[in-house]
């Protein structure tokens, strides 16, 4: 394992000039007024530590070195800032997690005041709020960092480090002997990146591979929502159509055309969730329509048939009890509410699981997560699936950074794991702490 001393010389062998010449400027007397986030964010992608030259008496350039070493080694997307007291607060973390384009855990602390975000793949809103929490009142820069870095590694951080750690950089070290502590170390730097490329290589396969597994389920549900729509003996120019039928009859080509479109540019399996909401919107549509045409009131909209989704949109919740799980709430279609008000089975929708067995999906595996979140999101698809397998898996940090948080299971990620270059697409909604802006637009919450 290479010492900390030899990680700060490969890391330095590999700085980019302009970046050194941007650190050396901005010591420089009378030089400083506010950090440009783009520096600190050019920093970042590189080291998981960054000190502004004006904050360097806060945190050592050896203290630093040392966090930097422990994130690293950790191998999670955590990064920390430390700026001068006079930074402005306003957007800082939404502006910086923008400029830094990568999705991780951060945490800033600027004079005496501290604060941290996260994407919510990588931790949740509330555990980033009890971890600074945690630490808030404490004045030393040092055992304040330290203390956060360690509290959040015990948290199940999601994902990985950027593989652009491989080539990271650090404060303090004179520019001379770089290109000779480079030609000496580059090789082993290699070595490092080629590992992480390694390993990001083989969760993109994984993934790849669950993509495929949903690929089957998805294509049946586009597939039978194509047969509704052959069997719908509406049309547009009919007697007794007008324009609110048409417009429900093309709401519902649109959306098949939509599924479509979606699955075949899918490439995660979060990304899948687009094609089940486009196929509910769909059937919500020829729903509406079909109470048009019979002169009956138009129903609510509610999410589909618990039991299997192709059933269409339910029509009440009714109590069931899963075999060797709590009783629950769920949505039934009218066909499957009569069977079960007879004592019959409802009809379930089966999967294929990875041993070959057919099992009702939220019983086959974490990779139907996504499919399920399409249909059943804003929030009750935790309730749902309380006690199952899918229920559980979903539940925890690791399933979001495999998964993404798009699933429908309390934020609306973009997919993206700890770590991964999402450059500016995230939601700002998707990145928090638990304390958001306050009175005046102070970007790190009461308590300073």
């Amino acid at each position: 394992m290479r010492t900390p001393m030899l990680r700060g010389l490969v890391r330095w062998a590999l700085v980019p000039v302009a970046a050194l010449l941007a650190v050396l400027m901005a010591g420089a007397p009378g030089a400083h007024a506010a950090t440009d986030l783009s520096t600190v964010a050019a920093a970042l992608r590189e080291n998981p530590v960054y000190v502004d030259p004006a904050a360097s008496d806060q945190l050592s350039a050896a203290d630093a070195e040392a966090l930097a070493d422990k994130i690293r080694d950790a191998d999670k997307p955590v990064f920390v800032a430390v700026l001068p007291a006079d930074q402005p607060e306003r957007d800082l973390f939404v502006n910086l997690r923008t400029e830094t384009g990568v999705t991780g855990l951060y945490a800033v602390r600027s004079g005496d005041r501290f604060g941290a975000r996260a994407d919510s793949a990588v931790l949740s809103e509330q555990a980033v709020g009890n971890l600074v929490t945690a630490v808030r009142g404490t004045d030393d820069t040092k055992a304040q960092l330290n203390d956060f870095v360690d509290s959040a590694l015990r948290s199940d951080v999601g994902g990985s480090a950027p593989a652009s750690w491989g080539s990271s950089t650090s404060d303090g070290v004179p520019v001379a002997g770089l290109v000779t502590t480079g030609v000496v170390l580059a090789a082993g730097g290699a070595g490092a990146y080629a590992l992480v490329r390694r390993r990001h290589r083989q969760r993109e396969e994984e993934r790849r591979a669950a993509l495929e597994k949903l690929r089957v389920v998805v294509d049946e549900d586009i597939t039978a929502f194509g047969e509704e729509l052959d069997r719908l003996d509406f049309h547009p120019g009919e007697p007794g159509a007008d324009d609110a039928m048409r417009g429900d009859y093309e709401r519902a080509l649109d959306s098949y055309d939509e599924a479509k479109s979606f699955m075949a540019a899918a490439t995660k399996p979060e990304e899948v969730r687009a094609v089940t909401q486009a196929l509910d919107d769909g059937r919500f549509s020829l729903a509406r329509l079909a109470a048009r045409r019979e002169g009956r009131p138009l129903p609510d909209r509610r999410p589909p048939c618990f039991f299997d989704p192709r059933h269409g949109p339910s029509v009440a919740d009714v109590a069931w009890t899963p075999p060797g799980a709590a009783t629950r709430e769920v949505p039934v279609c009218a066909a499957d509410r009569a069977r079960l008000a007879d004592g019959e089975d409802p009809m379930i929708r089966e999967v294929t699981t990875d041993t070959g067995a057919r099992r009702p999906y939220w019983e086959a595996g974490p990779a139907y997560g996504p499919w399920a979140g399409g249909y059943f999101g804003g929030g009750i698809l935790p309730g749902l699936l309380i006690g199952t397998m899918l229920g559980s898996m979903m539940a925890s940090p690791a399933y979001a950074a495999e998964y993404g948080s798009g699933y429908g299971y309390g934020a609306t990620g973009g997919g993206y794991e700890g770590g991964d270059v999402s450059g500016a697409d995230f939601d700002s909604g998707d990145f928090g702490g638990g304390f958001g802006d306050f009175g005046g637009g102070g970007d790190f919450g009461g308590g300073f």
